[in-house]
């Protein structure tokens, strides 16, 4: 055990770290999912939700499984085992998950690169066109193509190695994405549109649209509601239960202060989050008005906001082209840290080299992106799903994953450190070189008690039970 520890891979320090967990944690359901949450539930009353559990519930979590991570020295796949060898089998669902998920990323992050790509030639235009969208991915080669092109981005990332891969590249694509988001945010407070009907509307008025917390017919079904939607958005945003920040934290060095690095982790994804909330609400609202707000999932990024790019001339496509290169940053550095999940994983359990997992791995994720996009054509279907929602074969991967899978994994690995092995186990490991954990008290109520019971609710929720 001593000769793995001395030579695993490691980040360099604590920037390194936070920088590519913050990365994975950064994705796609920041963009877009994040915004149009906040929009449908309350504006204000949302964020003060959401911060509230990210500092609870979210908190919890992720000081758990990265602390797992660096205590057992273990990818996903086996980091369970070692802490108790009868747990083993939570260790396969934490590994099915990300390998789960990672082709159809790709896919998405495929289609993120064709929208780039098409502003980037000046063809921005063409994007507002009548299906563009849907004549792309139902089309036999380009969505494989695009995929492969970001897959292959992906892995050569991860084939690099922590420290000249994943650590260098988040320390040039974070910094990069925070600077575009940001500037995009501010941009969309001064747009301003007067449609057909002589009505004008601005960004500053989706902002407080945004921002406000809205109480209007609120009930306290309702306000549950919220509370469930907040709930479900923190622990796919924050990548809990996905393995990534069980394989982060296993090369994350022994003298690095746990809990500091995970609350800027937690700052950094929030504050992003936010950022793009204030990018798109007020963008989409002025050109849109509040009917637009209602746009939700791809349909957003991919038809509601190249329409808004296309009403701005020529300096909307310079828009566009900058929010594409973002949304590619944020699919980038969280698909990255999924690959990394599970090569970390078949390289602590069959001791395979870094260059055999990631060559492994990346083909047999390859194959199944191919089924992926093979399901928007050759193999097209629309299956109904339990928690009432419809889709293909990307939907059915990803309905199964972060409905069903993630949720159990959260449940028992709070059983497990809460319960079996005891909250002392994960906080020996944050206290390690005598720092003080100054939410213990909350951090053993919250493993204990409210995340299970939490995560129980969101696993009804996605079967359609309640």
């Amino acid at each position: 055990m001593e000769n793995e520890i001395k030579e695993r891979n490691s980040f360099t320090g604590s920037l390194g770290f936070v920088l590519a967990a913050a990365g994975s944690a950064v994705g796609l359901g920041n963009i877009w999912r994040f915004p149009y949450c906040a929009a449908k539930d309350g504006g204000g009353l949302f964020l003060f939700i959401y911060i509230l559990f990210a500092l609870t519930f979210g908190f919890a979590l992720l000081i758990t499984e990265v602390a797992l991570g660096r205590k057992t020295q273990q990818g996903p796949l086996t980091a369970y085992k070692v802490l108790n060898p009868k747990w083993k089998w939570l260790g396969i669902f934490s590994f099915a998950v990300p390998f789960i998920i990672y082709p159809y990323y790709c896919v998405i992050g495929g289609w993120v690169i064709k929208y780039m790509c098409t502003y980037i030639i000046g063809k921005g235009s063409i994007a507002v066109q009548n299906d563009f969208f849907n004549t792309f991915i139902s089309g036999n080669w380009q969505p494989l193509i695009f995929t492969f092109i970001f897959a292959g981005a992906c892995f050569y990332i991860v084939f690099k190695g922590i420290e000249d891969g994943i650590e260098k590249y988040s320390k040039i694509l974070m910094p990069v994405l925070t600077v575009i988001v940001v500037f995009i945010s501010f941009y969309a407070l001064f747009l301003k549109f007067t449609d057909s009907d002589g009505v004008t509307r601005t960004g500053l008025e989706g902002a407080r649209i945004y921002l406000i917390p809205n109480f209007k017919g609120l009930t306290f079904r309702a306000f549950l509601h919220i509370c469930l939607d907040a709930i479900g958005q923190l622990f796919y945003s924050l990548s809990i239960a996905m393995g990534i920040m069980i394989a982060y934290g296993s090369y994350m060095k022994k003298d690095v202060n746990l809990e500091k690095s995970v609350n800027q982790i937690i700052a950094c994804d929030t504050g992003i989050a936010i950022f793009a909330g204030l990018m798109i609400i007020p963008t989409v609202y002025v050109f849109s008005g509040t009917e637009g707000l209602n746009t939700a999932g791809t349909s957003l990024i991919f038809v509601a906001l190249p329409k808004i790019f296309a009403s701005l001339g020529i300096f909307g496509f310079i828009l566009g082209a900058l929010f594409f290169i973002m949304v590619l940053f944020a699919a980038l550095t969280s698909a990255v840290s999924i690959m990394e999940a599970i090569t970390t994983s078949v390289i602590d359990k069959f001791g395979w080299s870094r260059k055999k997992s990631v060559v492994i791995l990346g083909i047999a994720t390859f194959i199944i992106s191919i089924v992926v996009c093979l399901g928007f054509n050759v193999w097209k279907f629309d299956l109904k799903l339990p928690n009432g929602s419809s889709g293909q074969i990307l939907d059915v991967l990803d309905y199964v994953s972060m409905n069903v899978l993630m949720p159990i994994i959260g449940i028992f690995t709070c059983i497990l450190t809460g319960w079996v092995c005891k909250p002392e186990s994960m906080i020996e490991e944050i206290t390690l070189n005598g720092e003080k954990f100054r939410r213990r008290k909350l951090y053993i109520i919250m493993i204990k008690f409210v995340a299970p019971a939490l995560l129980f609710v969101i696993l009804l929720t996605g079967l359609g039970i309640i």
